[in-house]
């Protein structure tokens, strides 16, 4: 998506048990003066507002401004609105999203048949 540095230090997985709530880190520029801390979880169900406090908590104890929290699953309406009113920017990416950063930028997926159709250029004919 145009993050920092080259694609092998753009960004980096943490996530462990006792990571304090933090899965990764990406560089928001090649120089990492600034950095988004990222939280990512492999749900079906909805993701509500404990998960989100969760991770503000987390981004305050890193002393951070920016993170994104991405789910495979759905955002409850308490989980948008609580992310509304924070003084730190969280960004939440649901399922569907994801899918379609995923095939925009060619992460985590490849093109396996491409589909041309035609129509009659006029002006060539004219």
């Amino acid at each position: 998506m145009g993050y920092g540095g080259n694609f092998a230090d753009a960004a980096k997985a943490i996530g462990m048990t006792g990571d304090g709530g933090i899965d990764g880190i990406i560089k928001e520029d090649r120089l990492g003066l600034d950095v988004i801390y990222v939280q990512a979880k492999r749900w079906e169900a909805s993701c509500g507002s404990p998960e989100i406090q969760k991770f503000a908590g987390a981004l305050l104890g890193m002393k951070a401004r920016k993170g994104v929290f991405i789910t495979t699953g759905s955002f409850t309406k308490g989980a948008l609105s609580y992310v509304a009113n924070l003084d730190a920017k969280i960004v939440l990416v649901d399922g569907k999203q994801l899918t379609e950063f995923m095939l925009d930028y060619t992460v985590g997926v490849a093109v396996e048949q491409v589909y041309r159709t035609y129509k009659i250029d006029e002006d060539f004919f004219g």
